[in-house]
């Protein structure tokens, strides 16, 4: 961990950034309070590409080109067509017991959604969930169980499905069948002891590591947000710590994009919570340069 790396601002003047995706050359981020998707091209230029009243969450692209957008309040997937308008894809209010969180999507269009569980801003207790998988004909299947808030995905090449579990100060992975089906559920990397305790308050003093959005690079590496120290860990499977990269306030997800793969973009604010975010606009972009490239979904 001998590289020193600044981060710059690329944007800034947002509520919440989320689930940053590099597509067809511009970066494209949730902005939760504002109910907006927006793109931008990294040097400053944006675009509101979608309104998401249902508060905007995690992105995917389907194989054709539309966007699929996480609508997390109303626990439904949207599809954004190539004139922008968008539509229901999927309803997955009969399916999780809380509100929607970030998506991967695979090369056949299958998105793979984590839900929060729990009203975590309500102050409810901790309570493991399920990562739901839907299908391109639009049907809804649990995917699996006992998650402890699963939050960023990757897929990694070679079809494993890693996914960051928050509360449970660990990334986990699974091997993807051809049907889609999950199996080989194991520990890809562990921060530590899960909390002791299903108070959230308590239980955040006790993460070492909060795993939060995460992305993947051509080394087989992964790098992750870490939502409560404030900087990005890249990190090898067995939970050996490549790399630290210090951020100047919270960073809640990450992505490696720009013409090359290696300018690895960061969200970035001074909290997490709703009531501290939803009037405020201190959220910002921010960007370093890295060596090994973007590798993977998404």
């Amino acid at each position: 961990m001998a590289f020193v790396r600044d981060l710059t601002v690329v944007l800034e003047g947002f509520s919440f950034l989320e689930c940053p995706r590099w597509h067809q050359g511009r970066l494209w981020l949730s902005d939760f309070y504002t109910n907006q998707v927006l793109a931008t091209d990294g040097r400053g230029s944006t675009e509101v590409v979608a309104e998401v009243p249902g508060q905007p969450s995690g992105l995917g692209f389907l194989p054709d080109g539309r966007a699929l957008i996480v609508s997390m309040r109303d626990r439904r997937i949207l599809v954004r067509d190539d004139t922008g308008r968008l539509s229901e894809y999927a309803d997955l209010s009969d399916a999780v017991p809380a509100a929607l969180n970030d998506m991967v999507v695979d090369e056949r269009g299958r998105a793979y959604v984590g839900n929060f569980g729990f009203d975590l801003m309500g102050g409810a207790p901790l309570r493991d969930t399920t990562l739901t998988r839907v299908d391109p004909d639009g049907s809804v299947h649990q995917a699996a169980d006992g998650l402890g808030f699963p939050n960023g995905a990757v897929i990694l090449p070679g079809g494993v499905l890693v996914v960051a579990e928050t509360f449970a100060a660990r990334l986990s992975a699974f091997d993807v069948q051809d049907d889609g089906t999950l199996t080989n559920q194991r520990v890809w990397a562990r921060f530590g002891e899960p909390p002791d305790t299903d108070d959230v308050e308590p239980a955040l003093g006790q993460l070492e590591v909060a795993p939060d959005g995460i992305c993947a690079d051509a080394e087989g590496a992964i790098w992750v947000a870490d939502a409560l120290h404030a900087r990005l860990l890249r990190v090898r499977e067995g939970g050996e710590i490549l790399e630290e990269v210090a951020a100047p306030m919270g960073v809640y997800a990450c992505m490696l994009g720009g013409e090359d793969g290696r300018t690895l973009f960061a969200c970035s604010a001074p909290s997490f919570a709703e009531h501290e975010r939803r009037a405020a606009r201190e959220a910002a972009l921010l960007a370093t340069q890295v060596e090994v490239p973007h590798a993977g979904l998404p």
